[in-house]
């Protein structure tokens, strides 16, 4: 390479690095999307809009209750709002995970973690606390890359501190999420298939969007960030988003480039 291609390469690089997960402008307005159904039992409350594509049927709303925002049952927000996940989805699982973030096999209780992009293998456990530093920095992401299931214990719970912001926070589940009863949760969970949210989970601010799948709730509370009642933490109003093809490019692009300076490391390892 001469100096021109190096510097344009390693510039390119360490912007894929700070590539950021960002959500549509319509799924930004819902606390809960599916996939097939929505369904709940028991008086669970979701700040932001309750909907879903390419399925219909939404059960439980009433004794649920919608706040800033409606019922959306297989019409076009609802199905913008699915384009809107799959492409953050894809951007989210398409970022490179360094070496040192690999947490496969380790449970994410005690743990405390700075902003970046950590990755499963198969499935996460989260039993206890975990914690979310942002070091002051209300921008940064934290983005948890998980091959099949996350799964959270009874009473667990993720705690955010240094003005890390719940709406920075993403949660690229490759199969099902589960919240254990009673766990206290921050960010938004995309999940490939379902989410089911057991009795007295609560996103304190968040998301819980199913590609495909179900959302099952059972006496919840649900606040989408950016909305009324969405608290601290939440990252103030929705910020406009780049178009879907942008983000789906952005994240193959990243990965194409991460991959390129995998084997000029190779190579320059071995001479």
């Amino acid at each position: 390479m001469n100096k021109l291609t190096k510097l344009l390469f390693w510039s390119t690089f360490s912007l894929c690095l700070n590539a950021q997960v960002t959500l549509g402008p319509t799924v930004t307005t819902f606390g809960v999307l599916a996939g097939s159904t929505v369904t709940n039992t028991g008086p669970t409350t979701v700040t932001g809009n309750v909907g879903v594509s390419a399925g219909s049927a939404i059960t439980g709303f009433p004794p649920g209750a919608v706040f800033s925002g409606t019922l959306h049952s297989a019409d076009a927000t609802a199905a913008q709002a699915q384009v809107d996940l799959t492409a953050a989805y894809n951007t989210a699982m398409g970022l490179p995970c360094p070496g040192g973030n690999v947490l496969t096999g380790v449970d994410l209780g005690g743990l405390t973690l700075t902003p970046g992009v950590y990755c499963f293998a198969t499935s996460a456990q989260l039993t206890g606390t975990l914690t979310l530093n942002g070091q002051g920095n209300s921008s940064a992401e934290f983005i948890f890359q998980i091959g099949s299931t996350l799964t959270t214990a009874s009473s667990s719970a993720v705690v955010l501190i240094n003005n890390a912001q719940a709406a920075n926070v993403f949660w690229q589940v490759g199969s099902s999420a589960t919240l254990g009863t009673s766990t206290t949760f921050y960010g938004n969970i995309m999940a490939q298939a379902s989410i089911t949210l057991n009795t007295s989970a609560v996103i304190s601010i968040g998301r819980a969007l199913a590609r495909v799948g179900a959302v099952t709730l059972a006496s919840n509370t649900v606040s989408s960030p950016g909305t009324p009642g969405g608290g601290p933490g939440g990252g103030g109003g929705v910020t406009p988003a780049p178009s879907s093809l942008i983000l789906v490019a952005l994240g193959l692009f990243c990965a194409a480039i991460y991959q390129v300076r995998e084997r000029l490391l190779q190579q320059f390892k071995w001479r």
